[in-house]
């Protein structure tokens, strides 16, 4: 089956929700490892909530913190200590998300980008296609792929721009796996709205 790692190119790309819709389409358990604000809810509620998976398959987070900032300030904060060596849960399939950017610190030392060179498993990253995209884009691939790590591909968020997203995937040499547009943020539209934009057996 598909052990995924989801992380994005910045904070409020759509991550999350995209990382819903595909737990949601594979049948997988969601984790996020690290979530770091909880006074808005977490990230977990909201993919419980539009994936229309069954309860259990949302995992409990490793760590959750208080302050919605950088995990390694967040848990600064609240006096915790992240152990960077985090071990992935036994599930498969699993959908994996990070938090923010691939280069978000998780300590002082430690980025998610180099924890998800040790898990060595497939990386989506989640882009948006609007201005800027182009170099977090580029920038996070290059974050990536200098540590070893596998790209899956590359999944856009928002309205179309075919110029931005070709021209990503080609500088990048990433595969496009899809786009997922605007839908009203519910189970069934974001469910219908995956199926229309992806090819699932490309995350098998």
């Amino acid at each position: 089956m598909s052990r995924i790692v989801v992380t994005g190119t910045d904070t409020g790309v759509g991550k999350t929700v995209f990382a819903a819709a595909l737990a949601g389409a594979l049948r997988a358990h969601y984790w996020k490892p690290v979530q770091a604000g909880l006074e808005d809810g977490s990230d977990a509620q909201s993919v419980a909530a539009l994936s229309g998976l069954p309860a259990g398959y949302i995992l409990p987070e490793a760590y959750r913190l208080t302050t919605p900032c950088s995990p390694h300030r967040a848990a600064e904060l609240d006096g915790i200590e992240i152990d960077p060596g985090l071990p992935l849960p036994p599930h498969d399939p699993l959908v994996v998300e990070g938090a923010g950017g691939a280069l978000v610190p998780v300590t002082r030392h430690i980025l998610y980008a180099d924890i998800f060179a040790r898990w060595a498993l497939p990386v989506v990253i989640v882009a948006r296609t609007e201005l800027g995209t182009i170099s977090h884009s580029l920038l996070t691939i290059e974050a990536l792929r200098s540590r070893g790590v596998p790209i899956l591909g590359i999944a856009f968020s928002g309205d179309a721009n075919e110029d931005s997203e070709a021209t990503i995937c080609a500088i990048g040499n990433v595969r496009r796996l899809g786009r997922l547009p605007r839908v009203p943020l519910t189970a069934p539209s974001l469910s219908s709205a995956f199926a229309s934009a992806f090819r699932l057996e490309d995350f098998r």
